[in-house]
């Protein structure tokens, strides 16, 4: 985690596939869960070379704003910059376009976890 810096940026492309739309009269179209993910998991490709090992990463913060539609089949593109570190806190700003305009909007917080604690934690829930 020590080679994250603020100003760290990252473009992630991706087709819109059948399973990431839903429908709006005769069109599918990507769907706003959709466009969450693709945010958060761009966010994560992100950090994920820059994790010791032992380390993880959860999603714990996501505001989208979903400005547009992009039909099935169309590729839609999402530019993550790092914009802030508070210690194992990470605050991101997405951009998401697709060919045509910039279809969405998203702030993300993500935090790094000690896997061994996580993993303790959810077993102890899944016990209890």
């Amino acid at each position: 985690m020590d080679t994250l810096h603020p100003g760290m940026t990252l473009t992630v492309e991706r087709e819109v596939t059948e399973a990431m739309t839903t429908q709006r009269g005769d069109y599918r179209v990507f769907s706003t869960p959709s466009m969450v993910q693709f945010c958060e998991s761009s966010a994560g490709q992100l950090v994920a070379p820059h994790l010791k090992p032992g380390q993880g990463q959860v999603g714990t913060v996501v505001t989208i704003r979903h400005m547009g539609p992009t039909p099935l089949g169309k590729r839609v593109r999402a530019e993550v910059e790092l914009v802030s570190i508070d210690r194992r806190r990470l605050s991101f700003r997405i951009k998401v376009f697709d060919d045509v305009e910039q279809v969405g909007e998203c702030e993300h917080d993500r935090f790094v976890v000690d896997l061994d604690k996580y993993q303790a934690k959810l077993k102890q829930k899944i016990g209890a």
